[in-house]
């Protein structure tokens, strides 16, 4: 996948994808809406705990606040994303918890269908930079992705926050989503040096061929609107908070049957499936051969340190020649061999 980022000279890498959320900046960006938007850089805490330490019944790190937190209520299973400290970014534990609940879900009886959704601001940034290059990233995000399209009963997307490279893949897993006010979306990944690869497996089936073109290769934002248009989300409640626009979306799941869903849902998902079987590996090792990379490690290591990557000051640096008639330098152009350290060669 390329939907995450890999740590950069001075930093850990993001878990997949390239994920991460805004507004600060694959597959992880943070929700500034800064230049590489959708990656964690804050590396606040440590293996996925609180900043203090702490939990919700005061204990200590030895066990930490959920990442994750599961509640049920008339046929539906609530799993509200929970990790402040990186914008619910794409870390190892919370990839891990996440699939623990959607099998626990799976395996009750009582639940009909799975609501998807978050606390803050931010429903899911990407990739995690505070964790370092691992190809098992990659293949857990494989793993979590494929665990939600194989799931016999529906998962529902609310999404009333950003959403940045690797956590698009989740709404390209789910079967229905909704998108409220505060949502914006970005592919961030081909600004690091990375491309969204993991996530394409069930996002490009659903997705509108030209608009992925447009947002892969340019990483624009664009709002809940544009998502419902091209087929990345299901509905846009631009005005709302997503769950007047639900209410029915429910209440239809809570009339079915579970052979009924389940049944109904493998048809609708079966050209995902398919993209799994056929891509899933190559993909995998995709991502991880781009997060191990130079230019992935500049274009992260530029994000952490709020500065254009070198390949931005490059083109800049030429249309300034450009526009005085001076002739650019051979190794600003990188011609040489001997360009800015961590520049691609």
């Amino acid at each position: 996948m390329t939907d995450g980022p890999t740590t950069g000279p001075t930093t850990g890498r993001p878990l997949t994808d390239g994920r991460k959320a805004d507004d600060s900046t694959t597959e992880g960006l943070t929700a500034d809406g800064s230049m590489t938007e959708g990656l964690t850089a804050d590396g606040s805490t440590t293996e996925g705990l609180t900043a203090d330490g702490s939990t919700t019944d005061g204990l200590t790190d030895d066990a930490p606040n959920p990442l994750v937190r599961s509640a049920s209520a008339r046929g539906i299973t609530t799993l509200t994303l929970d990790s402040p400290h990186n914008r619910n970014a794409l870390s190892a534990r919370l990839v891990a918890e996440l699939r623990e609940a959607l099998a626990a879900a799976g395996r009750d009886d009582r639940v009909r269908a799975v609501l998807l959704t978050h606390t803050g601001t931010t429903f899911c940034a990407g990739a995690d930079l505070s964790e370092p290059p691992s190809a098992s990233g990659a293949s857990g995000l494989v793993a979590l992705l494929r665990s939600i399209v194989e799931l016999p009963k529906p998962v529902v997307a609310r999404v009333t926050g950003h959403v940045r490279a690797g956590g698009l893949g989740l709404l390209g897993a789910c079967d229905i989503s909704a998108a409220g006010r505060g949502a914006s979306f970005a592919f961030t990944e081909a600004r690091l040096g990375l491309a969204p690869a993991v996530i394409s497996m069930p996002l490009l089936p659903r997705l509108d061929r030209r608009a992925a073109a447009r947002y892969y290769l340019t990483g624009e934002r664009f709002d809940a609107a544009e998502a419902a248009r091209i087929g990345l989300v299901t509905i846009a409640d631009p005005e709302g908070d997503a769950d007047g626009a639900l209410a029915p979306v429910l209440d239809g799941l809570r009339r079915g049957s579970p052979q009924g869903l389940a049944e109904s849902k493998r048809l609708v998902t079966v050209d995902v499936l398919r993209a799994f079987d056929r891509d899933g590996e190559a993909l995998a090792a995709l991502s991880a051969r781009l997060f191990a990379s130079e230019e992935a490690r500049e274009g992260m290591t530029s994000f952490l340190e709020r500065r254009d990557p070198v390949w931005v000051r490059r083109t800049a640096a030429d249309a300034e020649a450009a526009d005085t008639g001076a002739i650019p330098d051979a190794g600003a152009g990188g011609n040489t061999g001997t360009g800015p350290a961590g520049a691609s060669r």
